[in-house]
């Protein structure tokens, strides 16, 4: 007698996705986006007379070396 049993499908896993809303998406995207805008200024444009803080300058001393090794010119 020949043992020719054919073998059990192995069963697949089936990953969930959670169903994301149009509107949750679109309020992650926006609060990205700002953040990123956010970020950009202060590391790109935030100096002297066009700074928030006014004639503060901890926030342009503390990303000085990142406003260099991206590029911007700041003096």
């Amino acid at each position: 007698m020949s043992n020719n049993a054919v073998p059990a499908p192995t069963a697949t896993r089936v990953w969930a996705v959670p169903h994301l809303e149009t509107a949750s998406v679109a309020l992650t995207l926006s609060l990205t986006m700002a953040l990123a805008l956010l970020t950009y200024y202060f590391i790109g444009y935030d100096q002297g007379a066009v700074s928030i803080f006014g004639a503060d300058t901890h926030v342009h001393e503390f990303v000085h070396d990142a406003r260099h090794f991206l590029g911007f010119p700041c003096h």
